[in-house]
């Protein structure tokens, strides 16, 4: 195969990635609310970003997702199995939010993301496996959602009413 349609095919594959990880982007964007009556009220750590470093974290490992996985999709033997891993993992990523700020289920959204952790090692895994760089592209991405997991933990423990 020409460097010319590897190229094209990587093009259309990230394309494909990133398309699958705007979706869940918007998802989550449309259902967070921390203007909210019931996010303000909520006790909150100390050691909680503040408001604005999830705007800029966020578009950063969203786009490390679609890079990683389109990375690993262009190299797999195994596509359908790392396609199932990404959209698995889209989805608890996407599922989070709504949980936590429509449906203000911390404990729920808590499970979600235990979920989501180990989604992130059964897709760090199959994407190291494919192409070893895709798999080291999504390690801030685990890291960060396990910081999410031990702040979800801490608010869901202390708001015991919500």
């Amino acid at each position: 195969m020409s460097n010319r349609r590897k190229r094209n095919g990587f093009a259309r594959t990230l394309l494909g990635t990133a398309t699958a990880v705007t979706a869940a982007a918007v998802t989550g964007g449309m259902a967070g609310d921390t203007d909210s009556t019931w996010y303000r009220r909520l006790r909150k750590p100390r050691w909680q970003p503040p408001g604005w470093a999830f705007g800029v974290v966020w578009p950063v490992l969203y786009a490390t997702i679609a890079y990683a996985g389109a990375r690993a999709l262009a190299a797999s033997d195994d596509r359908p199995g790392v396609t199932r891993a990404l959209a698995v993992n889209l989805a608890l990523n996407a599922a989070w939010t709504p949980l936590f700020f429509r449906a203000h289920a911390p404990r729920l959204a808590m499970a979600d993301l235990l979920a989501l952790n180990a989604s992130n090692a059964v897709l760090v895994s199959r994407c190291l496996r494919a192409d070893r760089g895709a798999g080291l592209t999504l390690l801030p991405y685990t890291g960060w959602t396990l910081f999410a997991t031990a702040l979800n933990g801490w608010i869901a423990a202390r708001n015991p009413g919500d």
